[in-house]
């Protein structure tokens, strides 16, 4: 660790902290937003290092996810980081990865495994920690459109639904966190049978995420859903090897943006939580899983 990288651990966000860490996000181009922090603040962490000023240089985050009911036993809790970020004239001094490994030590005191969706770039360098790639998704990006868009389908989301569905998918349970996400405004929930997604804002586009079905055919029917009533830029992040989806992606005017790789370090003796990733067909986002 640099010298002058001293990791803090953020109890509270005061009203300076907020703003600088939403300036680290859209320097990076990022699509979160406040209510992210404050998520992260209210149900897991954040740290940050600081330069000589105070002012906020490099981010990290920790969410923790508890493990399903029904998970084996060698199978504990998870902690999802992310949110690693650093100022542009800060980069190259080697403090992404000093507020990585403090975030990966945090999660190591709590015996939980750690996870994180990694970019092609940071990849190396959570894999030279030990983390293995699970699978790989691919972010998907379609543009504001040129006319105004259909009317949003007005659904009435069951919560307790989506959140066992989720559970049963990705093999973590954070009804919380889907609860604060569909909670916020303009956000919304679709569904078909047994076929959700969850729509909400962001920063520089809408995110569809995630998108849970029973199987491929089921999910595509429900995207056009999801789409109604987003006139403007929209991401979603699917699982690689989902043709049918892909394919109704580029009708609808998206394309690939860029990877990602679905990572895990378990404990010595403990195993990844497993889940159902088939039913996983867009996942919440790389900040949540």
């Amino acid at each position: 660790m640099p010298a002058t990288a001293l990791v803090e651990t953020l109890d509270a966000l005061s009203p300076r902290d907020l703003p600088q860490l939403d300036a680290l996000v859209a320097a990076s181009g990022w699509n979160q937003l406040a209510a992210d922090w404050r998520l992260f603040e209210r149900l897991g962490s954040v740290h940050a290092i600081r330069d000589g000023e105070g002012s906020i240089v490099a981010s990290g985050a920790v969410l923790p996810l508890e493990r399903a009911a029904d998970a084996p036993r060698n199978q504990p809790g998870a902690a999802w980081i992310s949110m690693i970020l650093v100022a542009p004239a800060a980069r190259g001094q080697g403090l992404g990865r000093a507020v990585f490994a403090h975030c990966l030590e945090r999660v190591r005191a709590q015996g939980r495994v750690a996870m994180l969706d990694a970019t092609p770039q940071g990849e190396p360098l959570y894999a030279s920690f030990g983390f293995a790639p699970l699978w790989r998704l691919t972010r998907w990006r379609r543009e504001a459109l040129a006319q105004a868009a259909d009317p949003a389908p007005v659904d009435l989301p069951d919560a307790a639904l989506l959140a066992a569905l989720d559970t049963e998918a990705l093999g973590l349970a954070r009804p919380q966190v889907l609860a604060d996400l569909l909670a916020r405004a303009g956000s919304r929930c679709v569904r078909d049978g047994r076929a959700f997604a969850l729509v909400r804002e962001g920063r520089v586009a809408h995110h569809i995420g995630p998108l849970l079905a029973a199987d491929e055919a089921h999910a595509r029917a429900l995207l056009p859903r999801a789409l109604a009533g987003i006139a403007g830029p929209a991401l979603i992040d699917v699982p690689d090897g989902r043709a049918q989806l892909a394919q109704a992606l580029r009708a609808a005017g998206f394309e690939p943006q860029r990877g990602f790789a679905r990572m895990a370090l378990p404990p010595a003796g403990a195993a990844a939580p497993t889940g159902h990733p088939s039913f996983i067909h867009a996942i919440a986002g790389p900040e949540f899983g």
